[in-house]
């Protein structure tokens, strides 16, 4: 599956973003999705995912409560609501796919998309 992801830009702290993940290729609902971020300077952490039939979702305790993940299988696109965002949210947003498995780590994911630019401006 070919994934991309849209949506980044500046923003001021406090503000709203929401990112996309556009799905093509293989059946999207067959697949886990995840938001990774990478800072600079930083790893590529793990942001949030969401399973394939949208029934459950997890989160970084850094986002817990501000950030929503979400899928929508008929239209092949997964996203991503940031709100009261930080500077310390500044980073590459990646969207990503697995096929199985249950674990959120970035070897687990299969498929990569290439990311957005998120800036929170203070």
């Amino acid at each position: 599956v070919q994934l991309q992801a849209s949506g980044g830009g500046l923003v001021q702290a406090g503000g709203s973003l929401r990112l996309s993940c556009a799905a093509s290729g293989r059946t999207f609902s067959s697949y886990a999705v995840a938001w990774f971020r990478q800072a600079p300077g930083k790893e590529r952490e793990f942001v949030a995912g969401i399973n394939w039939r949208g029934s459950s979702t997890y989160y970084s305790d850094s986002v817990k409560g501000r950030f929503t993940v979400s899928r929508d299988n008929a239209k092949n696109t997964g996203n991503l609501q940031m709100n009261s965002l930080k500077p310390e949210d500044t980073a590459v947003y990646y969207c990503a796919a697995r096929s199985g498995g249950s674990t959120w780590s970035r070897d687990a994911m299969n498929f990569w998309g290439k990311g957005t630019q998120v800036t929170v401006s203070s």
